[in-house]
């Protein structure tokens, strides 16, 4: 997650009148740009660019500080400039609102005392209070799995902000600002190409990191994802997606994974829940029961309601327990062979059956 310098301009929120504060904030993006060609403007009020190329020219994150603040005095001497430096745009925001340079490892104490508003979503700043969760530390004691199936993936998403593991949100970006701003003249160019500042960073690199930042200045974080392969037991968490310039969350490959799916992993993974059903040669439900047994050998399988195939073949079941120390989940997987050759791995718990993914 890159650490980034974050220029706040708190009068400068909405164009104006005349659009008096756009023309502004646009002097603004290019006196910060003659400093660092790789300037995003993220809002109106607010632009971003990264720390490390200008900290190692310049002799650190406070000499840039200082020399982005000496230039924007230039520039409009009544305009308030917040100026900060933390990991990823959400705490960087965060930092120039305090005047702050926040590193890598002093993230989450950063990010522990402020208030749940700070995500910007209305729901969880109403419902967490009320739970006696009111901090980001305190939100961030959860654990992620209670919350995606309580609140749903963008909850999930705030809680690794929360953690200081996901350095942005969506909804942090105003796709439009770059337009807006290219209107104020015919000559600018869609965003500042990047010429320097990139740490020796090879050149396919630096085209690719320019061409993702683009897009994502122009659609928003999650525009451009990167894949990240980790440990887990189901094939959903071995894998995640994560906005391009956020740090994955890391587990080892090499713990203890007990009930890990073995190779040859899936092709298609679902996120979403879809219901499957699975019976017997007479037409009875196939279930699992308390010793992890089948209570039938698999006949036919139907999946989201659609037509019953017949069973080729299957393998399993295979029973999990997981985070028996506090709240136990009981699950049990089971492999099928469908016709027309269809290989599926299906998921049994709470007394119903899932589909968990597909094989190639």
């Amino acid at each position: 997650m890159d650490r980034l310098v974050a220029v706040g301009c708190p009068d400068l929120t909405d164009e104006g009148a005349r659009g008096e504060q756009l023309r502004t904030f646009a002097k603004v993006v290019e006196a910060v740009g003659e400093l660092c060609p790789w300037v995003e403007p993220i809002r109106l009020g607010l632009a971003v660019f990264p720390v490390r190329g200008p900290s190692r020219l310049l002799g650190g994150d406070d000499a840039v500080v200082s020399a982005v603040a000496n230039a924007l005095a230039q520039v409009d001497p009544s305009v308030v400039i917040e100026i900060g430096v933390a990991p990823g745009l959400f705490a960087a925001q965060l930092a120039a609102r305090r005047g702050l340079l926040i590193s890598a490892e002093a993230l989450p104490e950063f990010l522990a005392p402020w208030p749940i508003s700070v995500l910007a979503r209305p729901e969880l700043a109403s419902v967490l209070p009320r739970l006696g969760l009111r901090t980001l530390g305190q939100f961030a004691e959860l654990h992620h799995r209670e919350v995606f199936s309580r609140f749903g993936a963008d909850a999930a998403m705030c809680l690794q902000v929360a953690k200081g593991e996901v350095g942005e949100l969506s909804g942090l970006r105003d796709p439009s600002i770059g337009r807006r701003l290219r209107s104020l003249t015919a000559s600018a160019s869609p965003l500042p190409s990047q010429t320097t500042f990139l740490g020796g960073m090879g050149l396919a690199d630096e085209r690719l990191a320019v061409a993702a930042r683009r897009l994502q200045a122009q659609l928003g974080p999650e525009s451009v994802m990167v894949g990240y392969d980790h440990g887990g037991r189901s094939p959903l968490d071995q894998a995640s997606l994560v906005p391009f310039g956020s740090r994955p969350v890391v587990t080892s490959h090499e713990a203890p994974w007990p009930g890990r799916l073995p190779s040859p992993s899936p092709m298609t993974v679902f996120t979403d829940a879809r219901a499957a059903q699975v019976f017997d040669g007479e037409g009875d439900q196939v279930l699992i029961d308390d010793a992890g047994l089948l209570s039938a050998e698999p006949a036919r399988c139907t999946v989201n309601g659609g037509s019953e195939r017949r069973v080729i073949n299957w393998a399993g079941p295979w029973p999990l327990l997981e985070a028996w120390w506090e709240a136990p989940r009981h699950r049990a997987r089971l492999q099928l062979l469908l016709t027309p050759a269809t290989a599926i791995l299906l998921v049994f718990e709470a007394g119903s059956w899932w589909l968990e993914a597909v094989y190639d």
